[in-house]
């Protein structure tokens, strides 16, 4: 059987999580990508054939002049829609396009959901840097389809919200930004997969933020089970959207016992926090994403582990410059508490600050049964390494 992958950027996800999966599934593997040298040399023995994944009628093209598919599928972000729309071509199980359009379009997102009563957030589309006369302070400015925190910042008022918009669209030309208000509340994400027919809760996690006026997550230690209310809420909002299929990261916010969304992100969850879930909750967690993109139902029921404790830690860059010194791969077991640290920048490489994941010097994975014990592991980890920035 062949699968068809979708790709921007070579990920941990795809690496260390759907390609493996895939081959324990036995299936053939093309990527379709638009730089496909990085991708011939993270994995060399996959085939990968060069695509402008970011236009679908050019994914259909690819695919029909190659081999019969069985599966579209990708984890991007950036390529849901592309993804939904060529396997509803070749009349695949997928996504509704429609669904994925909702997702990444945050103000498409915040007119279905105040349509279908589920919540209403003011909002606004800018396409040059002006303040909406009516617009409520604090705000948030962020690019109407960016991912992880890119350009995302809470304003104070009308000149710092038409500074930053300036700041942003002279970046990224021909972008929209979208304003909208500021919504209070402990910051949460809610990780769903389903197969059209069962969806499944498989917890989330509860996020740490840097300091305002970005909103950089530092740290996510893992919720097994939300309070029902606030699933429910979260639900019935998906359900809003049409989201159903496949794997869904959902964040958003609770105050006084509302949750609204943040933000959908129709894909499994990433910066390795898919690769901790995994393991956390001991399923094979990439094989059923896989398998529900092929048309097989899943099980009523995973089979997951609920006794697991974990968090994630993002040691982050505080300034531009050249990372000269920073601590190696590793990985242990302290007292029953599972490390693993991964580097997400080499020694020697100069970066400017981007006040976003971009600016991640690595990413710390722990997993355990308790969670004061895996907070104190960690602690101990990150208190004796040091990341050194020169100018």
């Amino acid at each position: 059987m062949r699968l068809y992958l979708l790709a921007l950027n070579p990920t941990d996800s795809v690496t260390e999580g759907f390609l493996p999966a895939a081959t324990r599934l036995g299936l053939a593997v093309t990527v379709l990508t638009d730089q496909p040298d990085a991708h011939r040399r993270t994995y060399p023995d996959i085939e990968v054939l060069e695509c402008d994944v970011r236009d679908f009628r050019a994914v259909i093209t690819r695919i029909s002049t190659h081999h019969t598919p069985d599966a579209v599928f990708t984890n991007s972000d950036h390529l849901q829609t592309q993804a939904a729309l060529a396997a509803d071509w070749f009349g695949l199980p997928g996504k509704d396009w429609r669904a994925a359009v909702r997702c990444k379009d945050k103000a498409e997102m915040r007119r279905r959901l105040a349509a279908a009563g589920v919540d209403t957030v003011w909002s606004a589309e800018l396409t040059e840097p002006l303040a909406p006369a009516d617009a409520p302070y604090p705000c948030v400015v962020k690019p109407r389809e960016g991912v992880a925190s890119e350009d995302v910042v809470l304003v104070d008022g009308p000149e710092e919200l038409v500074a930053h918009a300036k700041e942003i669209l002279g970046r990224r030309p021909g972008a929209v930004l979208v304003v909208e208000e500021y919504l209070p509340g402990d910051l949460f994400t809610l990780e769903t997969l389903g197969d059209g027919r069962v969806r499944h809760v498989l917890g989330g996690f509860h996020t740490e933020l840097s300091p305002p006026p970005y909103f950089i997550e530092e740290r996510l230690t893992f919720v097994p089970a939300h309070p029902e209310p606030v699933v429910a809420q979260v639900l019935r909002q998906l359900d809003a959207l049409g989201v159903g299929f496949g794997a869904c990261h959902t964040e958003f916010v609770v105050h006084a016992g509302r949750a609204r969304i943040i933000e959908v992100n129709y894909r499994a969850i990433g910066d390795q926090c898919d690769l901790l879930l995994a393991r956390l909750l001991q399923i094979p967690l990439f094989e059923h994403i896989l398998r529900t993109h092929l048309g097989r139902p899943l099980p009523a029921d995973l089979g997951a582990r609920r006794d697991g404790a974990a968090r994630l830690e993002y040691p982050c860059a505080d300034r531009a410059g050249t990372l000269v010194g920073a601590p190696a791969a590793a990985e242990l077991d302290v007292d029953g508490v599972h490390l693993t640290y991964r580097p997400l920048r080499a020694v020697g490489e100069h970066h400017e600050l981007y006040r976003t994941n971009r600016d991640y010097l690595g990413v710390l994975r722990a997993t355990g049964t308790d969670q004061p014990a895996v907070d104190r592991t960690v602690a101990d980890f990150l208190a004796e390494r040091r990341w050194e920035i020169q100018p």
